[in-house]
């Protein structure tokens, strides 16, 4: 009871403070506009600093949500157009990760239009980037690559700093990976992870755990724990790179229990990351698939709730899922859900008649050709 009352009183004096930062820079605008004229460009530094700085406290995505709009709206006033187009871009990625896409989508298309007419490639790289990971959000996976190739043709006319360079190869593994590309995307999180871990950037922890995802997506969860376990890996030991490694395991191991296991202890870093949900989701179904089609293989019918118990998951999960598997053809049988029971048929053999047949019409089409070219040369 005590500890549920300290956090409520926690909740309000971080609530309060909120407010009160919220009240002193509204307050601060009346203090820039009554500055002299030449001062614009470090009032645009220290607004800038005031969002960075709100940005690094836990909790504020609402905070920092209202103070950009607040801003822009005094930008636009005072007609300030670099420091409003920053801002931009900055509210933007606060409403795409907050889930808002339509008004970042809005918000992002003026202002690509804007900045183009600008020719300002820097803040073009990072809108175009912005772009490409609101249409991934969206799943329009061809958009999203296309911001992404616009993005790369910008940076490639201008001096990229290191920290964007790493995270273009981040959003440019991401879409390979979405594509099932694992060893291109593997490439692109390993140049992210070097550029974000020489400057000491949070990110190289997810670049590294997407590394981690794309060696057990082409079957190599062996490499995980080397990778891990080497000079660059052991920095960054923590509960997103655990999550990896139980996943590997229960891949090596074959086990769904150990799967379901991993899931449910690392929710936080597995189902909560979209990125990784995506692709666990389908390692999930194909392991389901192996191990469901090597129960069965010794039976020619069998009690669903028999398979259900060797497999140790839920009758209704296990009947919907063979189901699913009879009609992709994975396998040949029939469920028989008066008996409970899965019936599974012997692979028809391919009878060697048909192929011979086309073979012997079309070696016979092949002759009467060459004798009517014949004919046709007597006939002249």
């Amino acid at each position: 009871m005590a500890s549920s009352n300290g956090n409520g009183i926690h909740a309000k004096r971080k609530l309060q403070f909120c407010n009160d930062l919220r009240i002193c820079i509204s307050k601060s605008y009346n203090v820039f506009i009554a500055s002299p004229s030449n001062n614009r460009a470090k009032t645009a530094k220290i607004v800038r600093g005031i969002i960075d700085a709100v940005a690094e406290i836990p909790g504020t995505s609402n905070l920092q949500i209202s103070l950009c709009e607040e801003t822009v709206q005094w930008t636009r006033a005072e007609k300030r157009t670099f420091l409003r187009q920053r801002v931009e871009a900055k509210l933007a990625g606060l409403l795409t990760d907050k889930g808002d896409f339509e008004k970042a989508l809005r918000l992002l298309s003026g202002l690509i239009k804007e900045v183009r007419k600008l020719d300002d490639k820097l803040l073009l790289v990072d809108i175009e980037l912005l772009e490409s990971k609101l249409h991934f959000s969206l799943k329009n996976l061809p958009k999203a690559k296309a911001s992404l190739t616009a993005a790369r043709t910008a940076a490639n006319a201008i001096y990229v700093p290191p920290a964007q360079q790493g995270t273009i190869d981040l959003q440019s593994g991401i879409l390979h990976a979405e594509e099932k590309d694992y060893k291109t995307a593997y490439s692109y999180f390993f140049e992210a992870f070097e550029a974000f871990n020489a400057l000491g950037d949070s990110r190289a922890v997810f670049s590294l755990k997407y590394m981690l995802l794309c060696k057990i997506m082409v079957n190599q969860a062996d490499d995980v724990a080397g990778i891990i376990s080497s000079k660059a890996g052991l920095q960054y030991l923590g509960p997103e790179l655990d999550a990896m490694k139980a996943v590997a395991d229960a891949y090596s191991k074959r086990s769904l229990k150990f799967f379901e296991t991993a899931l449910r202890d690392y929710r936080a870093q597995l189902e909560d990351d979209p990125i990784v949900h995506r692709h666990l989701s389908s390692l999930y179904d194909t392991l389901l698939e192996q191990n469901l089609c090597r129960l069965i293989e010794p039976f020619s019918r069998v009690e669903i709730g028999h398979v259900a118990e060797l497999i140790e998951l839920p009758v209704d999960h296990v009947e919907k899922k063979l189901s699913q598997m009879i009609l992709d053809k994975k396998f040949a049988g029939t469920l028989d859900q008066g008996a409970g029971c899965l019936i599974i048929f012997d692979d028809p053999k391919p009878d060697a008649i048909f192929p011979a047949t086309l073979e012997t019409v079309s070696n016979i089409g092949k002759v009467v050709d060459s004798l009517y070219v014949r004919s046709a040369k007597i006939m002249a």
